[in-house]
């Protein structure tokens, strides 16, 4: 007897699996909130160098004048620069002749707040020479996303998917709410850095639960649905980003939602698939009888064959105890690593790429990133019907090289042309996730079961 013959006893695909999706889809719908925060909270808007000193009876827009240097595109003044001594002359002929001599700003910027009333980058003043450090907090942020995907995988296998999934739960509440109240870039990035070590772990235990307990058949289907909580997260991002515009409240708006996924975790099943791996079968009978109960099923096989599937599963674990080197281990292996590496590169560079670069189309920012989220949900759908025609590698290769393509016709276009290049975004943004999609599915189906439910 196979784990997948339990399943079909009790219904592998029925009220309780959908129950445990609704689960956890509150937890996951926090995941693009965090991951996409930056293109709210790292926004750098207008702002040029504050004036200082006595003028007189000048005007602002004349104190301007004499004081800071006008863009060469007569957009307004310069950002980063202002002159050495006032130009007094430029109010009689608004010529300065040859270049006066400026300088960078002396006494901190003025910022235009029409669109936030504060971001980090107004808060810390992390503009012109610093202007680099609003995007390395989110570099920082992938990189405990990194190693959250390392450790979690290790945890949720050694200790189970529930217990994991808590831990995870906890970490990103602490460090993210956390993160809201910090007093100093440096503690900002470190607790940036724990709270996407945190958020990794939902996503793979939210992941990996939700499909354990599905059957083979569906598990596509509950994939596909399961991952348009990140699409729904995602539109609700701009939305909180268009209500809430100072960044520490908007950092505790999209943890928030945490709360209530901890509450609900006493809800979510242990993976029954783990247990009997574990030689816990007493735990997965009782799992296994609420869910041939909540489907209106007769209960699960008896004692007697769930500790003969134990056994066998807990024997097979002893004899290969499988390791991040058995990726490498083989020929064969290490070619598949190499390769889905380099997929997986393309694919979340372009996704991330798109979905980071909310301005520049003549567009709100805030509707920008509305309609680069709503895009993902067309694009899941159709890839999910696309996939059973042209099966994975074609729609892999194909999505990813039309993703190119859209990207490298924007570079293309002058800016001028500001309709077509956002609509050459929109439809980039939509296969960049049709790709992402894919990828998930591809990668798990390729690699040896024990392996690719270890890196989900």
């Amino acid at each position: 007897m196979k784990f997948e013959d339990i399943l079909d006893e009790i219904d592998g695909f029925g009220p309780f699996q959908i129950a445990v999706l609704v689960l956890l889809w509150v937890p996951r719908m926090v995941l693009p909130c965090h991951f996409l925060l930056n293109n709210f909270i790292a926004a750098s808007p207008p702002h040029r160098c504050a004036i200082g000193g006595t003028f007189g009876n000048l005007t602002e827009e004349q104190r301007l004048t004499v004081s800071i240097p006008a863009r060469g595109d007569g957009g307004g003044p310069e950002s980063c620069e202002m002159f050495e001594e006032p130009q007094l002359q430029l109010l009689a002929n608004g010529s300065r002749g040859a270049d006066p001599p400026t300088l960078r700003c002396q006494s901190g910027w003025v910022y235009d707040n029409s669109t936030f009333s504060s971001t980090m980058a107004t808060e810390w003043d992390l503009v012109c020479d610093r202007k680099s450090l609003t995007q390395t907090t989110g570099s920082i942020f992938f990189l405990g996303v990194i190693l959250g995907g390392l450790v979690f995988g290790f945890l949720s296998d050694k200790y189970g998917r529930k217990n994991t999934l808590l831990a995870s739960y906890i970490t990103a509440t602490v460090f993210g709410f956390a993160s809201a109240s910090a007093d100093s870039y440096v503690l900002f990035a470190v607790l940036r850095f724990l709270t996407g070590f945190g958020l990794t772990g939902i996503g793979i235990n939210a992941l990996v639960l939700t499909i354990e307990w599905v059957d083979t058949e569906h598990r596509l289907f509950i994939s596909v649905i399961g991952g348009l909580s990140w699409s729904a997260g995602n539109m609700l991002l701009a939305g909180f980003a268009f209500l809430v515009n100072d960044w520490r409240p908007l950092i505790v708006t999209v943890t928030a939602p945490l709360g209530l996924a901890l509450l609900t975790w006493w809800w979510v099943p242990e993976s029954a698939r783990w247990l009997l791996a574990n030689g816990k079968v007493e735990k997965a009978q009782f799992y296994l009888d609420k869910c041939a109960k909540f489907n209106k099923r007769p209960k699960a096989s008896s004692n007697l064959k769930l500790q003969k599937l134990a056994d066998f599963e807990t024997l097979e674990k002893k004899k290969k105890n499988y390791t991040y080197l058995h990726l490498i281990k083989t020929p064969k292996m290490r070619r598949l690593t190499v390769l889905t590496g380099v997929v997986w590169y393309g694919v979340a560079s372009t996704y991330y790429g798109i979905s980071l670069n909310v301005g520049g189309f003549g567009l709100n920012i805030y509707l920008t990133h509305f309609i680069y989220a709503a895009i993902e949900v067309p694009a899941k759908l159709t890839v999910y019907f696309l996939l059973g025609v042209f099966g994975r590698r074609r729609c892999q290769a194909g999505t990813l090289l039309l993703t190119g393509v859209c990207i490298i016709t924007n570079m293309l276009l002058p800016p001028g042309l500001w309709q077509v290049r956002a609509a050459v975004a929109i439809l980039g943004k939509g296969l960049s996730e049709a790709s992402f999609t894919t990828v998930i599915l591809y990668t798990a189906e390729l690699y040896p079961t024990v392996v690719s439910m270890k890196y989900e």
